[in-house]
């Protein structure tokens, strides 16, 4: 993102605040070591003249922060003091904010498909799934104090693609992949170029509103873990969470109760506003952004497709066995 915006002759600065250094090359932009939970992210935008935010600081994992505590500060404190300081600072004319479409939850009476206006009827209550529930709710509060403000919400499926290192992205990447027994949840993606060039235009373009941003279609979560060449295990629901803890436990992956919600339940969202009113349709739809990942990672030379049928048959007739 920062390449991207330093490569724009339009903007004459960028700023990137984080506590911890980055990793990768940021183009021409500044960095500057800061913690958003701190007052000091006030005097860095006012003393700058900022004019753009772009908060992409929400955590999505405990492990990134180091635990379920700090990430919850890191998210929901840092949101309110960024907020603050963009609430003071007369500089700033838009704020962008990277959300997630977590906020709808998962759950068995959800609708086909979920548009930005709907209220959730499996409210989140835990994880990243809650804390960007709230960041929203700071979002809409700032809007309402600053109505000059321009505030783009962007609602993003879950990332995918040949360098994203999400939770979805390890948990494809297990060679066998923990389901629950009798569900096969409806999944969208969104590929990284794609997630990237939306947030790229709602920085440098005024689109106020909240978007839901995914790739066109769905995929079903057996089909994905079948073009993944990966093998599915049932689990009994009663045991998923304990298979969950020891996925995590153990550094595979990220097996979150959230995450869990979502492959039993599945999700998926319109995106209609952000095709109609924000103008931008991605480039890669749900099973080509997941097709981008696995051929990238090269997931489906490991097992043949064959192989992988009848190794979730083998086991799903073991499991169903032992349940019984």
């Amino acid at each position: 993102m920062a390449r991207l915006l330093t490569d724009d002759p339009q903007i004459e600065r960028v700023i990137g605040v984080d506590v911890v250094a980055p990793a990768g090359d940021i183009g021409g932009a500044d960095f500057v070591r800061a913690d958003i939970r701190n007052p000091i992210i006030g005097k860095v935008i006012s003393t700058a003249g900022v004019d753009t935010v772009v908060h992409m600081g929400v955590i999505a994992t405990p492990r990134q922060a180091g635990g379920r505590t700090p990430m919850k500060e890191i998210n929901v404190i840092g949101t309110m003091q960024l907020l603050a300081a963009c609430q003071k600072a007369s500089s700033v004319e838009k704020l962008v904010v990277k959300s997630s479409t977590t906020v709808y939850g998962a759950g068995a009476s959800d609708p086909a498909m979920l548009s930005e206006d709907m209220e959730p009827t499996h409210l989140p209550s835990s994880g990243w799934a809650k804390d960007s529930v709230e960041v929203e709710s700071y979002v809409r509060g700032l809007a309402r104090r600053r109505p000059d403000l321009t505030v783009t919400t962007l609602r993003f499926a879950n990332f995918l693609g040949p360098t994203a290192n999400t939770p979805m992205a390890q948990y494809f990447s297990l060679p066998v992949v923990p389901t629950v027994l009798g569900y096969d949840a409806r999944l969208q993606f969104i590929h990284e170029d794609d997630g990237l060039d939306v947030l790229r235009r709602a920085t440098v373009e005024d689109h106020p509103g909240t978007f839901n941003v995914a790739g066109d279609g769905v995929l079903a979560l057996s089909q994905a873990i079948r073009r993944a060449g990966r093998v599915a295990v049932p689990v009994w629901s009663p045991f998923v969470g304990v298979v969950g803890r020891w996925v995590r436990q153990g550094g595979f992956a990220d097996f979150s109760p959230e995450q869990i919600r979502l492959l039993t339940h599945g999700r998926a969202v319109d995106t209609t506003r952000l095709t109609e009113s924000f103008g931008f349709t991605p480039r890669f739809t749900t099973a080509e952004a997941f097709e981008d990942f696995v051929v990238a990672r090269r997931l489906n030379n490991v097992l043949s497709p064959e192989l992988v049928a009848g190794a979730e048959t083998m086991a799903g007739r073991i499991l169903t066995g032992w349940s019984a």
